[in-house]
């Protein structure tokens, strides 16, 4: 350690070293803790800050956060308040406290602009990125780097401020270059900062796979793959280890790819989920369907589902706790801006009642009046704005995916599936002698059993699965990634709920079930129209050999598979609408 002629040094030295020299910043620390009683009271309060964060570092979470709270609520100096409400959000963002972390981001936003400090600016900065890149904020994410890079102090140059933009920026599917990603490891080796560096390699890797060179992937993580180990730091380890387990299974290397994604899972803790262990779960259940362990291939797709149920769980407490204190905040604005607006009034009519009591009391009548008509038709504005946009997305009756807008899904994910020589399947499905319900027991009672149905079927949905309504009792679902042995499987889940529906309410007296056909683009191409047609031919003659039952028809028109369950003994019909349907898809 360098001498320290004065306790400030000291100070600045912990600061400086606490996360690269972790057992020298404890031997300053208690350096520090022998001169407490002489420090000034700024430098008490930056050595309480220290106290904090080493709690932080050993896992004490609500000591850290308490202490902190005192900091940044107390602190006489406004860049150490910064720095303790950065550590906070960074503590909460990590515990998936996301409602928590906001509001001290807020507070933080609201603060950066009175602090000159530069190094506290550039750590704050660093810490809100980080968290916002967490919380899939991307774009806000990239701000805070931007300001970083305009920011740098001069004792340090601009590592985590270009891994952290590269970071949002790959996770948001932005245009990069290998010279970006180059530029970031040659910053942060410079700064002796190997495990940033390493974190852009991974970046970098990531971006190979999408552009499609596995092989430059592979061979950039295997350089440094020891390295990340020696950290014991599992995110990262993790993140190493899905990518390369994915660079595998491009290459056709099972085995590889099989290691890697084990080692992702290795380690991590109950019921603990992410974005690598969700993927790991999936590429395992991929690569065992592949190697024809059906057993097995369950067992892992079981796991995706949870492990990718609690991530996507964790995105929408995020996306959601961003919205609520984004409402916060702005009704805190507006009632700031109502109590403006009411001083404003105020005087006005102090300065009126000078002239004249009823003139006073027309004007501010009449400004009121003012005020609540732009707001009233601001808020008609915003409702249609909403109305409208519902309107051409969802269907009014059952809330999926309207008939063009699954369209429109649906020619997306083809074409992404096309691009990627990925499966994909299309289940037509349309409820048996729907009619008949209508004219016994009415249209109301029609669309409570139309309700239920689709209600059954949201439960054996996957996330990527795309759902909708053509029309009627006529329904479509799109299975990206699907077999069509796996999508025979889903449909007679979906058929069996629907069948197995509890009757309740006023649709007690009504049994319902549906009757399925299966296209798949190994056999129909990736076109939706032939989907359509061939998914159509299937549903005939699910509907011709006696309804509720799942029919997939090979290239020869003869049933490959199919789930049957004689409930009808009447004549099948053909489902008109979808011939109309695959007409105007083109």
């Amino acid at each position: 350690m360098p001498t320290a002629d004065s306790p400030q040094q000291l100070l600045q030295h912990a600061f400086n070293i606490k996360t690269s020299d972790h057992d020298e910043f404890l031997k300053v620390l208690t350096q520090l803790h022998q001169l407490e009683d002489n420090l000034p009271l700024d430098e008490q309060w930056t050595l309480r800050y220290l106290d904090a964060w080493q709690a932080a570092f050993e896992g004490n979470e609500t000591q850290a956060i308490a202490a902190l709270r005192t900091i940044a609520d107390q602190a006489p100096v406004p860049a150490l308040r910064l720095r303790a409400m950065a550590t906070i959000v960074n503590l909460f963002g990590f515990a998936h406290r996301y409602e928590d972390a906001f509001v001290q981001l807020n507070r933080l936003t609201e603060l950066l602009p009175e602090v000159t400090d530069k190094g506290a600016r550039y750590a704050a900065m660093g810490e809100a990125a980080q968290f916002l890149i967490l919380s899939h904020r991307y774009e806000q994410a990239v701000e805070y780097a931007d300001q970083m890079l305009q920011d740098v102090p001069e004792d340090k140059n601009a590592c985590h401020a270009i891994r952290y933009r590269l970071q949002a920026l790959i996770r948001s599917n932005a245009q990069l270059t290998p010279a970006q990603f180059q530029q970031g490891v040659a910053l942060c080796t410079d700064g002796n900062d190997s495990l940033f560096a390493n974190a852009v390699r991974s970046d970098m890797a990531a971006f190979y796979l999408q552009k499609g060179h596995a092989s430059e992937a592979i061979r950039l993580l295997d350089e440094h793959y020891a390295e990340v180990q020696g950290y014991n730091y599992l995110p990262l380890m993790q993140y190493f280890n899905v990518l390369l387990a994915e660079g595998y299974f491009s290459q056709g290397n099972l085995a590889k790819a099989h290691k890697f994604a084990l080692a992702t899972i290795e380690g991590k803790e109950d019921n603990a989920y992410s974005e690598p262990l969700s993927r790991a779960y999936g590429l395992l259940y991929r690569i065992e369907s592949r190697l024809g362990h059906d057993n097995e291939a369950l067992a892992y797709h079981e796991k995706y589902m949870a492990a990718d149920k609690g991530y996507l769980n964790d995105v929408t407490a995020g996306a959601l706790a961003y919205e609520t204190i984004k409402q916060q905040v702005q009704a805190n604005k507006n009632q700031v801006d109502t109590l403006n607006r009411q001083n404003q009034i105020l005087q006005l009519q102090r300065q009126l009642d000078r002239k004249a009591m009823e003139t006073s009391r027309l004007y501010i009548a009449l400004l009121l009046t003012v005020l609540a008509s732009i707001a009233f038709w601001l808020l008609r504005i915003k409702r249609s704005q909403l109305r409208f946009k519902r309107l051409a997305t969802r269907d009014s009756l059952t809330g999926i995916h309207s008939r063009q807008h699954f369209v429109d899904e649906a020619e997306l994910a083809l074409r992404a599936a096309a691009k990627a020589a990925r499966p994909a399947c299309l289940l037509l499905f349309d409820l048996d002698h729907f009619k008949d319900v209508n004219d016994t027991h009415g249209h109301a009672t029609g669309d409570l059993v139309l309700k239920r149905a689709v209600a059954a079927c949201q439960q054996h949905l996957h996330r990527l699965d795309i759902f909708g309504r053509l029309g009627g009792e006529e329904f479509a679902i799109l299975l990206p990634d699907c077999t069509a042995a796996l999508a025979l499987q889903r449909a007679e889940r979906i058929r069996q709920a629907i069948a197995a529906t509890p009757l309740w309410g006023e649709t007690r007296h009504v049994v319902i079930s549906a009757s399925f056909g299966i296209a798949s683009t190994d056999r129909s191409g990736y076109e939706l129209r032939q989907l359509v047609i061939d998914a159509d031919n299937a549903l005939y003659r699910a509907k011709r050999d006696g309804r509720n039952r799942v029919v997939y028809e090979d290239a020869d028109g003869k049933p490959a598979g199919a789930a049957t369950h004689a409930g009808h003994d009447q004549a099948p019909e053909r489902v008109a609408a979808l011939s109309t349907y695959s007409e105007s898809t083109h």
